[in-house]
């Protein structure tokens, strides 16, 4: 079974964890790792054979152009993570709007393509943003993938479908991609992705996939960033939790995707999304 492989293509000091601790203002002034770390990924997947769903930042877009080309160019789908890295719950509906279509006209100008994918910073759209849901159709948006069904004290929610699922909203359908979870003794489970994929053995992530695929015949969604793959990054101090979520696993990573490349089938969100078979879901938008 094909599953979808994504990178939330982002720079090292642009994640949730450091908001505290890096100023935006501050943001163009930073050694940025974010071009050379995502062709590295782009030689990988050259060299397995592999295509991936890249959702960008739009202020990678702009400042970057070239390398959301190249993207494109390789034959991966470029899709948005919105412009500055701001969670959804955190913004009113006006300033996602306007933020969203920032994103997505930057990328479009960049890749010169339509972008139909969109993914929160942080998983962000839960119960509290649904509304979100309703701005991305109106914008054009056909799939979503931000929702996490887990119970987790910063995002997630644990009563949605683990499996695609379409949402109905009043601009129309959407369809909803959440990330990969294991249901155990009546408990989901993070595993296939960011911080889940670099802190577990590579060997249980491994039977997770196999497990979503051949017994639940689902697909499973990887995820991962370009600073992931980058053990050598500036360390910006944040604390301890801070530190351990970003620094911990990152000299393995690499390793890790290319197991992966080597014993899975992967493929864009997009393409997975139009093989697969969407439930019907009822998510109140």
């Amino acid at each position: 079974m094909r599953n979808a492989l994504t990178f939330d293509v982002e720079d090292y000091f642009h994640v949730s964890a450091f908001a505290g601790h890096v100023s935006r203002a501050s943001w163009d002034s930073l050694p940025s790792r974010v071009e050379a770390n995502t062709q590295r990924i782009l030689d990988l997947l050259a060299e397995a054979g592999s295509s991936a769903t890249f959702f960008t930042l739009g202020w990678v877009a702009a400042r970057f152009p070239r390398i959301v080309r190249a993207i494109a160019d390789a034959g991966h789908e470029v899709a948005c993570h919105s412009d500055e890295h701001r969670r959804v719950f955190d913004l009113s509906p006006q300033e996602f709007r306007e933020d969203t279509v920032r994103a997505k006209r930057a990328l479009e100008d960049a890749c010169g393509q339509q972008i139909r994918g969109y993914r929160a910073p942080s998983f962000s759209i839960t119960q509290r943003s649904l509304w979100a849901l309703n701005i991305l159709v109106e914008l054009g948006f056909e799939y979503d993938s931000s929702i996490f069904p887990v119970d987790h004290p910063n995002y997630g929610m644990p009563g949605v479908s683990r499996f695609p699922f379409r949402v109905k909203t009043a601009a129309g359908p959407l369809t909803e991609f959440p990330m990969a979870t294991i249901a155990l003794g009546g408990r989901r489970s993070p595993f296939a992705g960011g911080a889940y994929l670099r802190f577990l053995p590579y060997f249980y992530t491994r039977w997770g996939i196999r497990y979503v695929n051949r017994a639940e015949s689902q697909p499973v969604c990887v995820y991962l960033h370009p600073w992931e793959l980058d053990p050598k990054q500036p360390r910006i101090h944040s604390g301890l939790t801070g530190t351990i979520r970003h620094y911990v696993g990152l000299r393995g990573t690499v390793a890790k995707l290319k197991k992966l490349l080597t014993e899975f089938e992967f493929g864009t969100l997009r393409s997975q999304i139009e093989s697969s078979q969407i439930t019907e879901f009822e998510l109140s938008v």
